[in-house]
């Protein structure tokens, strides 16, 4: 079964791939001495350092998994090469919510990213995708799980923040 592909900036490869760096290169060494410390103190069967230090490193090597995958199966797209013509991942989009007349900006991205309260969005979400395609001028209506809403796309530009 092929994996999914993740649709992500070159801006977030370089963030994976030094966090990747990171767990590997130092965080696997750190918990790997914890562990050896842990061991040294005897009884390992009530002991809180090791049973620590045994979660540490689960968390780490799943984490590295997860990366490698993103990594492996990453669709690089060129935030230079974005459109402004139409919405698009790597864009940031400006709306204007049509029943509270107040005006959102969003950067489109990837999922991985998606951090709605520092105002990215992913094309997934229902907002990130009802825009995805659409041109400044047009009208969405996004069904979500407050109800219908509306936004009128006002700018489209490319992010390079």
């Amino acid at each position: 079964m092929e994996e999914k592909k993740h649709i992500i900036t070159y801006e977030s490869v370089k963030k994976y791939e030094e966090e990747l760096n990171e767990l590997k290169a130092v965080k696997r060494r750190e918990v790997a001495e914890k562990i050896k410390e842990a061991r040294a103190q005897g009884d390992l069967s009530e002991n809180a350092e090791y049973d620590a230090a045994m979660d540490e490193q689960r968390d780490i090597e799943a984490r590295i998994e997860k990366l490698e995958k993103i990594l492996k199966n990453a669709e690089v797209i060129d935030e230079d090469e974005v459109s402004t013509e139409k919405v698009s991942i790597g864009c940031i989009v400006k709306i204007r919510d049509m029943e509270l007349k107040e005006d959102l900006e969003y950067k489109i991205d990837a999922p991985t990213e998606a951090n709605p309260l520092k105002g990215v969005i992913s094309y997934e979400s229902p907002v990130g995708a009802a825009l995805i395609g659409k041109k400044v001028k047009d009208t969405v209506t996004v069904e979500t799980p407050a109800g219908e809403l509306k936004f009128k796309i006002l700018d489209i530009q490319k992010s390079n923040k």
